[in-house]
């Protein structure tokens, strides 16, 4: 690919035509001029000593008056247009590593059409490719954390297929690497790519099941394969004592979620 990275940075402001109106044009003009862009810092607690293990960095946005806007609503818009998908992430990246509490690892979240955005397919994203890919050379050069990719288990074909390559990738720099949303109810689950990650993070719809007892076979069956296969296990959604004693029946290696609320870190974007 001949476009270099800073080429990439001084490209104009996609056509808001070209995205869906998940979010109002005018709003999402802001936040692509403005980077009005924060992160938060979640601890990964280890749940033999609940001491921080870790931090997952994620993405924030505000508005003109600072009001927090759904990131969610903000990534769907730009899927609609890759170029600029890859600009928000890479500078969201940017952020977050920037501000991470150090001496930590760190999960970041990495969309798997941002990352091939840089590139024109799946397979020019080789392990012989020439130049690196600027996420990869991103996690390389951050010193202070060791960073774990975390991947979306999605319900399509090629993301599954898009996620193993980044994995197999990011194996080749030893950049360790997470599978997230795992039995989220609008996920479905690639046996290549669970065989492939060091951890396997469980969404909170396990949490919010903890009383279904055919449900709950087959996580305990997953959390048995992650343990004979080397792999670690984090559950999400723990907000209360009585998920955290759920999390100690099952057996799971580390938690997160709103339990620990007061161990959060915010930080703010203060580039324009």
């Amino acid at each position: 690919m001949s476009v270099s990275i800073l080429d990439v940075f001084k490209l104009e402001l996609m056509d808001l035509t070209s995205i869906a109106p998940v979010l109002p044009p005018k709003l999402l003009l802001y936040i692509l001029k403005s980077k009005n862009y924060g992160v938060e810092y979640q601890p990964i607690v280890a749940l033999d000593t609940l001491e921080v293990f870790a931090y997952e960095a994620l993405s924030r946005f505000y508005d003109d008056k600072n009001n927090p806007i759904a990131p969610d609503q903000v990534y769907k818009a730009l899927h609609h247009n890759p170029l600029s998908l890859f600009q928000v992430e890479f500078a969201q990246k940017r952020l977050q590593l920037q501000h991470a509490p150090k001496n930590f690892k760190l999960f970041v979240n990495l969309d798997q059409d941002s990352y091939f955005a840089y590139g024109d397919d799946i397979v020019e994203q080789s392990l012989t490719a020439k130049e690196l890919n600027p996420f990869i050379q991103l996690f390389l050069d951050h010193k202070d954390n060791e960073v774990v990719v975390e991947l979306i288990e999605n319900s399509e074909i090629i993301d599954a297929k898009m996620s193993l390559n980044m994995i197999k990738l990011m194996a080749s720099y030893n950049i360790r690497t997470a599978i997230d949303d795992v039995c989220n109810e609008q996920s479905m689950l690639s046996t290549a790519v669970l065989e492939q990650v060091n951890f396997i993070k469980f969404d909170r719809f396990v949490v919010l099941n903890k009383h279904n007892a055919k449900f709950l076979l087959l996580i305990r069956a997953l959390i048995a394969y992650a343990k004979a296969a080397g792999k670690k296990t984090i559950l999400e959604g723990v907000e209360t004592g009585e998920d955290l004693a759920f999390a100690k029946a099952l057996n799971i290696d580390y938690v997160q979620g709103f339990l620990f609320k007061p161990q959060f870190v915010t930080a703010y974007n203060t580039e324009s």
